[in-house]
């Protein structure tokens, strides 16, 4: 072990400033990278193709999520575990949880390509998705399911490298791939004129490619966390831990990303520009909240360490440095985006409306993302100590149920304007942040550890 040192970071002792960083920052890039993926297909489709079809990507994002999000959520419980077992010092569990975690994925990516061949065309009809857009979501949709195997595999393998501490590895591997993507993009697109169906075949190949790379690293490394393929299998018990913080976290998402079917329908009404725009608003938007969501996996990792090597008070600085740290860095971006919105969102599209429409919504949210600081962070701490029941009635209270509250009372007793929709996001963020804080202030000296 002592030979590949740097391959693996012990966050249970050292700054917790530096650790953060070193540990963030690269997993932060890698998430820009990974987004690229979607953006550069916006960008592509939105010059090169039209208006409908970028409304068509950006319709399809909702439906995406649920299923990658879901098995986010379990990959978060994977890496609570690996981590926990990696500051406990405990190889053997560590091994098990691994093969278990690499046996779930790989079941995962056949049920998730069986069921996107079903729910796609229903799940677009109850988003109200205008005939002009329809054919082109359900084509770009049914291509990307297909082909999700590659993107679990990697979402994987990455959680159980963050799990040790290691987040430049999967940054090189997103780099390569998403440099592939823009030259596939373009080749599909602008050189075989193959239109909303190129975009898709270019993102699920270069996916092909990560998940190529981030297995042969695991299946070849001498590190604690290799994969061996004869040992695959899956522990009851280890699967149990697992679950018990990925499940809550997975179902919290996908009823969120459900939720939101919901937003984008009442997006939906206004038609195909304001379709397009609140598309290019959240692929900025979600630029947006890169370090916040870097720093909660941050968060989560240096919590599950120290929490397996008995660290409580270490644990708890950490939280709330890496939420000091999420709101500094959030605050400078929100700035700049807010100040050069128009602009920003002329980079998807040359449509005059659309421009319109996403930097209203740009100007109208971009600011309330500094709640989503302390939400994500706190939820990531709070699962890294085993609890990811809280965060997820939280979140689903807030971001589902006060959200569409909202909306319905909106749109039917007050006023039904593209500005108040979209206002809809902040409302469940400050909702979040008061119950979160809360519930973080009274529960945190009483959580019990995940069981080894």
């Amino acid at each position: 072990m002592q030979a590949k040192k740097s391959t693996v970071r012990d966050m249970t002792s050292g700054s917790i400033v530096g650790q953060i960083i070193a540990f963030s920052l690269p997993l932060m890039l890698g998430n820009i990278f990974q987004m690229l993926y979607n953006t550069v297909d916006v960008i592509v489709v939105g010059n090169f193709v039209g208006k409908e079809a970028l409304a068509a990507v950006g319709s399809t994002t909702m439906i995406v999520n649920m299923a990658v999000f879901f098995f986010n959520g379990f990959s978060v419980g994977a890496g609570v575990v690996i981590a926990r077992n990696f500051g406990a010092r405990d190889l053997k569990r560590l091994h098990v949880a691994v093969e278990t975690t690499m046996a779930m994925t790989l079941l995962f990516g056949v049920l998730f390509s069986v069921a996107g061949a079903f729910v796609t065309r229903p799940m677009l009809r109850l988003m109200s998705t205008p005939e002009d857009v329809f054919a082109d979501a359900s084509t770009y949709l049914t291509i990307y399911f297909a082909g999700i195997g590659g993107l679990l595999i990697y979402n994987m393998g990455s959680s159980i490298l963050r799990a040790v501490g290691d987040t430049r590895r999967p940054l090189y591997f997103l780099t390569l791939t998403s440099v592939l993507n823009i030259i596939l993009d373009l080749f599909f697109v602008v050189g075989l004129h193959a239109g909303i169906a190129g975009v898709a075949y270019a993102t699920i190949l270069s996916q092909a490619i990560s998940a190529l790379l981030i297995l042969l690293l695991l299946t070849r490394t001498r590190e604690i966390y290799r994969f061996v393929w004869r040992d695959l299998s899956i522990d009851p018990e280890t699967l149990r831990h697992i679950f018990s913080v990925g499940l809550p976290a997975g179902i919290q998402s996908v009823i969120t990303a459900f939720s939101n079917v919901f937003v984008q329908g009442y997006i939906n009404s206004f038609g195909s520009s304001c379709m397009a725009g609140w598309s290019c608003y959240n692929k900025l938007d979600q630029f947006i909240m890169l370090p916040m969501q870097s720093m909660a996996m941050a968060a989560t990792t240096f919590v599950s360490q120290n929490i397996g090597a008995g660290k409580e008070e270490r644990a708890d600085r950490g939280t709330w440095t890496t939420i000091a740290m999420a709101l500094g860095v959030t605050g400078v971006i929100a700035v700049i985006l807010y100040a050069f919105a128009e602009p920003a969102v002329g980079l998807f599209t040359k449509d005059a409306s659309v421009i319109a429409f996403g930097a209203l919504f740009m100007h109208t949210n971009t600011f309330f993302l500094l709640f989503n600081c302390v939400n994500h962070v706190m939820a990531g701490a709070l699962r890294g100590r085993g609890d990811a029941r809280g965060p997820m009635v939280i979140m689903l209270m807030t971001f589902v149920a006060v959200r569409q509250v909202y909306l319905f009372v909106l749109t039917r007793f007050i006023a039904n304007t593209p500005r108040l929709v979209g206002f809809g996001y902040p409302v469940g963020w400050m909702a979040c942040f008061v119950a979160e804080l809360t519930y973080y202030r009274l529960r945190k000296g009483k959580l019990k550890e995940l069981p080894h």
